[in-house]
């Protein structure tokens, strides 16, 4: 019963929820920009002939943006690019909506819009719900510090008494 209570608990925070969306939008992301990087660009036409060094671009990116969502949130190293890298996917996703609209009608764009959405509840959720935590470096004052660390109780004019 305990564990089935831990396990409900979870599920209701947003931190749970993003970490779902963001596997899944990764998982999305990796398939189809990987697609987009090995497959020839003759078997990656559509009905809008987009250029196939574009068409490399947008593979390159969206693998990339699915690096994004999940290194940094796991290793804790700059979790700040997790929702720059779902504005990036925010962004490329706006464009294939946009398309999927002008040349496929509706029920073509209903797909990368909600894919958007996704992306823009990671934007969201991490920038303002449940941001992710940067990892603390192993005995220093903090992320990127210079000053060493000291410690408590223990001063700088000590330290540089007690070298003399």
């Amino acid at each position: 019963m305990r564990m089935a209570t831990r396990l409900a608990k979870a599920v209701r925070t947003a931190g749970f929820w993003l970490w779902t969306v963001q596997v899944l939008l990764a998982v999305v992301f990796l398939l189809a920009g990987g697609l987009k990087l090995v497959l020839p660009i003759e078997m990656l036409k559509g009905p809008v002939e987009l250029p196939g060094v574009f068409l490399r671009f947008l593979g390159t990116a969206e693998v990339t943006g699915a690096f994004g969502l999940i290194l940094p949130g796991l290793f804790g190293i700059r979790p700040r690019l997790t929702p720059l890298a779902a504005s990036g996917l925010v962004i490329i996703m706006t464009g294939a909506t946009t398309l999927s609209l002008i040349f496929g009608g509706v029920s073509m764009a209903a797909l990368p819009f909600v894919v958007g959405l996704f992306a823009t509840f990671v934007v969201y959720g991490r920038t303002r719900l449940a941001p992710l935590p940067a990892r603390r470096a192993r005995g220093s004052a903090g992320a990127g510090s210079l000053q060493p660390a000291y410690p408590a109780g223990f001063s700088v004019s000590h330290a540089s008494a007690s070298r003399r």
